[in-house]
């Protein structure tokens, strides 16, 4: 659970003519009687820049990333400072939120912020459909910062990039070393070894995985990596298209090993009524010896004013289980910045300077630091960097490749209705397969509408 012309304004001062004076007069003889200097002007006010205004939503709402709010604060402080009569109004809604409730009711109104927080995909595709969305391919290039990312993929329609990715990002299991290592358990790298080490860890009395599941994105990121692990990369592409099924035996077979880990006790207690912030509780507290998470997840793990586990905390791909996406890690850039059609010239020139306060090696470099955000930008310096996100960053370079999350290509209606059908199957409603069978159901229904589309 992934992306220079500076233009700026400037206030043209009109020059005055300063001429010497004598004494405490307006006066003074050049030799010659009665001969008196002229008296000397007043300077004109400098000219008052126009006022300019931006509204910018961002999702740096919760309380472990006021770094990442401070980071953007600073960006929008150097922003206004270069853009005389500027004031960028800060917006913060919460991230699900702002995806599928506001932006989404925004952009059907066609009064979304000027700049805001934009997931690549599905969503970045809607809204260019829409006609929303500003082209920034022509900005990227004036700016020379076109061919510094590592992927524009996620925002990227008919060859036109329309949003900004601020990060990268891999989803993986983040493990406890003491307990595993208090328990002689070594990191699983196999489905039975990870089988072996949950069972021997909850016959001790000890969590195997923090799981939240109130939130039922948090249980599909892990969902996500399981069936491609069974069924391919390739699976997503193949629902869409109508040449893989969510019921063929492959992808049901993710969804039993789930299963599995539901039957078995595995999972934290009590996940249905936990919302995200309780599983990085459990895990941070030293409750659980596992925990499936994106790399965002790094930071207040590590902070040992809020993590008990701060200096024992390790990351691995999840285990290979004998299928054909073995190896393969989910990771992308699919968070960013989207900007709004309907900026005027004076809007625009100021979001040009706002792209590159924010996209530079500094501020990559220094989310990477203070943040463990996965640069979206080559960056030409890594050094420094904490432990764990050393070691993040060489799971991910040693995973046979990436895959982008599921929700990144399908449609609304079918995401939903696994968000519903993985709730139900860990609340013992539902059985692998009816609820792949309801999902095959769904992916029709929704193929079949954007056909007619």
């Amino acid at each position: 659970m992934k992306k220079a012309t500076v233009m700026s304004a400037a206030v043209v001062l009109a020059s005055s003519v300063m001429l010497s004076a004598c004494g405490t007069s307006n006066t003074s003889t050049d030799g010659a009687a009665g001969t008196t200097a002229p008296a000397a002007t007043a300077s004109p006010a400098p000219a008052k820049a126009e006022p300019v205004t931006l509204n910018l939503r961002h999702t740096q709402v919760k309380d472990t990333q006021k770094k990442r709010l401070a980071m953007l604060q600073d960006v929008v402080k150097a922003t206004e400072a270069n853009v005389p009569g500027l004031t960028i109004t800060l917006d913060g809604v919460e991230d699900q939120v702002n995806r599928f409730e506001k932006l989404r009711a925004e952009m059907a109104a066609g009064n979304p912020p000027e700049i805001f927080d934009l997931f690549g995909g599905t969503d970045t595709k809607d809204y260019v459909k829409a006609d929303r969305l500003m082209d920034l391919t022509p900005i990227l290039e004036e700016l020379g910062l076109k061919d510094k990312f590592y992927s524009f993929e996620e925002f990227t329609v008919d060859g036109k990039i329309y949003g900004i990715p601020m990060a990268g990002y891999v989803e993986g299991l983040f493990y406890n070393k003491k307990i595993l290592a208090d328990n002689q358990i070594d990191p699983p790298k196999t489905w039975d070894e990870l089988m072996a080490a949950s069972e021997k860890l909850k016959a001790k009395g000890i969590t195997p995985f923090a799981m939240a599941a109130k939130d039922a994105w948090v249980i599909n990121m892990m969902m996500n990596t399981m069936w491609v692990r069974t069924a391919g990369a390739d699976s997503v592409a193949g629902f869409l298209n109508g040449t893989k099924k969510w019921t063929d035996p492959a992808v049901v077979d993710g969804f039993s090993k789930f299963e599995t880990l539901i039957k078995k006790g595995y999972f934290q207690e009590g996940s249905l009524g936990l919302a995200y912030a309780e599983q990085q509780n459990k895990f941070s507290a030293g409750g659980a010896a596992f925990m499936f998470d994106g790399s965002w997840a790094n930071t207040p793990l590590i902070d040992p004013e809020k993590s008990k586990v701060a200096n024992d905390v390790g990351f691995i791909n999840f285990p290979t289980v004998g299928g054909a996406g073995d190896g393969l890690i989910n990771g992308g850039w699919s968070n960013g910045y989207g900007f709004s059609k309907r900026m005027d010239e004076k809007q625009l020139a100021a979001a040009k300077e706002f792209i590159k306060q924010m996209y530079n090696e500094t501020m990559q470099k220094r989310q990477l630091m203070e943040e463990g955000m996965l640069p979206a930008m080559k960056l030409q310096d890594t050094s420094g960097v904490k432990p764990i996100i050393a070691e993040i960053i060489k799971v991910s370079s040693e995973a046979k490749g990436t895959f982008p999350a599921f929700d990144a290509s399908i449609q609304t209606k079918v995401r939903e209705s696994l968000e519903r059908g993985m709730q139900e199957l860990i609340g013992g409603r539902t059985t692998p397969d009816k609820l792949t069978a309801e999902l095959q159901k769904q992916q029709e229904a929704s193929n079949k509408e954007d056909g007619q589309k």
